[in-house]
């Protein structure tokens, strides 16, 4: 049986005492179980000190993006090995936020996520549509082609290893969430889409989250789908007793 993976996007949320606060309160009481993991997904100012408070806890923290390249002159940026480094395990790749307003593209991701294995970082990709694309009818085909060009030249073994987020735009932020089964069966498809280009035994491996708009009331509901393997998760993550609720809906 897969597990739940319980991930929290902050996004550029927080200051520093509010974001040890946090930790300080969900870290005793995240269960520790083989069924589910909880992930906070955390700004860059916030992770030493995230990373150092989680020592000896079932919490797991993860970079909210990172780029490709393991050194030189790019200003701003923050590399792969800066992360392995700080004891970061995780990283979120090609949100809809960094695709919209930061130009990141299929080809950006898929070398992030090389780079990513290439430093013993577990990439959490993420795939989805816009309103306009769903009612276009070219949700399956979009989120296909993203998919395929994330995996791109990884092995069979790094892309049962990855995380894929499937976050439907339209659900993002905005209250709407899709109905369980049509969230199920997107996920199904990336499934299959990921069993095309590996094998049925890597896709039947591979973990996929669920996205848009993901509280405590639909979560139960969401999890119990056949191909929803836990939740990737903005505005419910931010408060602790919010985000202990998802977490323990993954032992379930």
């Amino acid at each position: 049986m897969r597990k739940k993976v319980i991930a929290g996007n902050w996004k550029m949320n927080k200051v520093l005492s509010e974001a040890n606060e946090f930790v300080e309160e969900v870290k005793s009481k995240v269960p520790t179980s083989d069924r589910v993991e909880a992930i906070v997904c955390a700004p860059f100012p916030f992770l030493p000190s995230l990373v150092e408070k989680t020592q000896g806890s079932s919490v797991k923290v993860a970079a909210q993006n990172m780029h490709f390249e393991d050194n030189g002159a790019f200003t701003g940026e923050v590399s792969p090995v800066m992360l392995k480094d700080l004891g970061v395990t995780h990283v979120v790749l090609g949100h809809s936020e960094r695709r919209e307003l930061f130009a990141e593209t299929d080809e950006t991701v898929n070398k992030k996520a090389h780079a990513a294995f290439n430093h013993g970082l577990t990439p959490i990709v993420c795939v989805g549509e816009t309103l306009e694309q769903r009612e276009a009818n070219e949700t399956k085909q979009l989120v296909e082609q993203q998919v395929k060009k994330a995996l791109e030249g990884l092995s069979d073994e790094q892309v049962a290893n990855t995380i894929i987020a499937y976050e439907p735009i339209w659900a993002i932020g905005t209250g709407k969430t899709a109905s369980s089964e049509d969230a199920n069966e997107v996920c199904a498809h990336v499934r299959t889409v990921v069993k095309e280009i590996t094998s049925a035994d890597t896709a039947d491996q591979v973990i996929i989250q669920y996205g848009g708009s993901v509280k405590p009331a639909n979560v139960d509901e969401l999890l119990a789908q056949s191909d929803i393997d836990g939740a990737l998760v903005g505005g419910a993550s931010l408060e602790a007793d919010s985000f202990l609720q998802l977490v323990e809906a993954g032992t379930k």
